[in-house]
């Protein structure tokens, strides 16, 4: 989780009180927060490491601590951030052109007019800015942040995309125009800036943002223009969000307009940036949205564990920043401020009050449970492990091979003609690899064999782990339609398959689990039956018979297989279901 450094005497000045460390520490705590250091630089004084959680982009810089405790603590009545009217909205506009959508398509912007900065505000506006990149921004490839001192530059502003060639100025903290190509080739081998190059460095085009006049505003997602930097003497400045991901630029814009808008002249508030796109699509920015969201009274209840009413939920909610008033005895309505993207769903509204009602006072309303029952392993687990060690004796070496496959690896190359296999289809899949769930063990070590033919022979192979199947009538069972079931797959692979060898194992694994081989009587022990499996070779295939029933498989792979695998020895192979084995031998008992 993010950790912010804040000083500890602006911001007990803020909360108009001061702490013991002890004392902090317990506020902290009771916001959801926690002091992670306390670090007493004799140059700084002591500055406190905040952690805070992944999801909470307005606790990201001292503003935001600051506020969000003053109001928790009743100190401030929760601001109202809004839009206000530009002062020439013919200036502000952003003007997309169609290039931009071969590198970062979406741009939003906005106005902070009559700041004032002093050093400690400005170092936490760019410390802000860094932890957005690092944060919600996954490293500037979904949004990159340019602040720009408005008075240096004229607009309206052109978001392009032009050739490295093409691209020339002044970058930020430099005195020589330097060509973009240059520039990347030079930032590859900056400490800060070297992990942001890739994004761009291979693109046709490079985007970059001008004012009317042609100046270089910056090159996102690398760096801004030293010509409009951002100094303490800065009252106006432009924002401007690239991105690749449109809802993502619009939190990152609010949540720095929403953060630093209260060192405006008119406190919390932003001018807008009409941003206007190739398709004739005119968006205004920032939106400030404030939108309501209901929570039931009895859901919160549930949640934490506690018995409050409408109007104590809706006090306690009003302390985390969330607005809320009761409406009847059954519902509270929040009003969800620009600040808290993090509020998705009613359980978030929950959480938050759970936070407020106090965690250490939830433990002391939690009640023992009515029975008392005894942890133990899962006796399939146990089982699973037990046959592991087994298989590692016999000198096999242990695969985790991946769920998802191609309909082609458990159908078309396994010689399976899938429409007679109950096997499970995932929704929307990203690749063609990861759209069905295995129904088999073997395919994926037939790929690990694969990916390993430079290893000297022999390989042998096994894996214990679950294979998924569709289920004929859900709604008897879990209604989900599918289930688990545990296979044991194992494998040799050398210049000669040895299917003896893959047998003299399974009469191992038969001998640990205390099942005797068949003898006159096939219904007690276990045996092997002639049957025919179109991945194994004809005439060199059984099934593997315990009790009367079928539990799995053991046979000469068929060369096909073996070649649509990209392999070219041959294998024997053994799969058992020793979910049934466990159920059939009752094992442990």
């Amino acid at each position: 989780m993010p950790t912010v450094s804040v000083s500890r005497d602006a911001l007990f000045k803020a909360l108009d009180k001061s702490y013991s460390d002890e004392e902090f520490d317990e506020l902290c705590f009771q916001y959801g927060l926690e002091v992670d250091d306390i670090v007493d630089d004799p140059d700084k004084g002591v500055t406190y490491k905040i952690e805070v959680g992944a999801n909470r982009y307005d606790l990201l810089c001292f503003e935001g601590i600051a506020r969000a405790l003053c109001v928790y603590l009743g100190k401030e009545s929760l601001p109202n951030y809004r839009v206000v009217p530009a002062s020439e909205p013919e200036k502000y506009k952003l003007i997309v052109k169609p290039s931009t959508a071969q590198v970062r398509p979406y741009v939003v912007g906005a106005v902070l007019r009559n700041m004032k900065f002093n050093q400690a505000t400005y170092d936490s506006f760019i410390d802000l800015q860094d932890k957005l990149h690092q944060n919600l921004a996954r490293k500037r490839t979904l949004v990159a942040i340019g602040t720009h001192d408005l008075d240096t530059i004229s607009g309206p502003f052109i978001y392009d995309a032009k050739p490295p060639q093409d691209i020339s100025f002044v970058p930020l903290n430099q005195s020589e125009v330097i060509r973009a190509d240059k520039l990347l080739e030079m930032y590859s081998h900056d400490s800060h800036l070297k992990e942001y190059v890739p994004i761009i460095k291979d693109k046709p085009v490079y985007p970059v943002i001008t004012d009317q006049k042609g100046v270089v505003l910056s090159l996102p997602p690398i760096i801004n223009g030293n010509h409009s930097k951002i100094t303490l003497s800065t009252r106006n400045v432009f924002i401007e969000c690239t991105a690749t991901d449109r809802y993502k630029a619009q939190i990152v814009l609010d949540t720095l307009v929403c953060m630093f808008s209260g060192y405006c002249e008119q406190s919390y508030t932003a001018e807008p940036v009409q941003v206007e796109y190739p398709s004739g699509e005119r968006v205004q920015y920032p939106t400030l949205q404030y939108r309501q969201q209901e929570a039931a009274v009895s859901y919160c209840n549930i949640l934490t564990g506690v018995s409050e009413t409408a109007e104590n939920i809706a006090e306690k909610l009003t302390s985390m920043s969330l607005s809320a008033k009761p409406q009847g005895q059954d519902k509270v309505m929040v009003e969800v401020p620009p600040t808290r993207y993090d509020i998705l769903h009613e359980c978030d509204i929950a959480e938050d009050f759970a936070v407020a009602y106090g965690f250490d006072r939830l433990a002391a309303d939690l009640q023992m449970p009515p029975t008392n029952t005894i942890g133990q392993e899962i006796e399939l687990n146990y089982l699973s492990d037990k046959l592991r060690l087994l298989m590692s004796q016999n000198n096999y070496t242990e695969a985790a091979t991946f769920s998802l496959y191609s309909k082609m690896d458990i159908g078309e190359r396994m010689r399976v003609n899938i429409d007679n296999v109950p096997w499970v289809k995932v929704a929307n899949p990203k690749t063609t690899e990861c759209e069905a769930l295995r129904v088999s063990l073997l395919p994926g070590l037939l790929k690990t064999l694969a990916a390993n033919k430079h290893i000297s022979l022999p390989l042998r192979l096994f894996e214990v782990s679950d294979v998924v199947l569709r289920e004929s009538c859900p709604t008897a069972t879990r209604g989900t339609g599918a289930l688990n079931q545990r296979h044991l797959c194992a494998i040799n692979y050398n210049v000669k398959a040895g299917i003896e060898i893959v047998q003299g194992l399974l009469d191992n694994i038969m001998v640990a689990l205390k099942v005797p081989y068949a003898g006159d009587d096939i219904s007690q022990g276990y045996y092997l039956e002639e049957k025919e499996n179109p991945s194994y070779f004809p005439g060199f295939c059984g099934s593997v018979i315990i009790n009367g029933t079928p539990v799995g498989h053991i046979g000469l792979v068929h060369p096909e297989v073996i070649t649509n695998f990209n392999l070219n020895n041959p294998a024997a192979a053994l799969e058992i279901n020793i979910q049934k084995v466990f159920e059939l031998t009752n094992f442990g008992h």
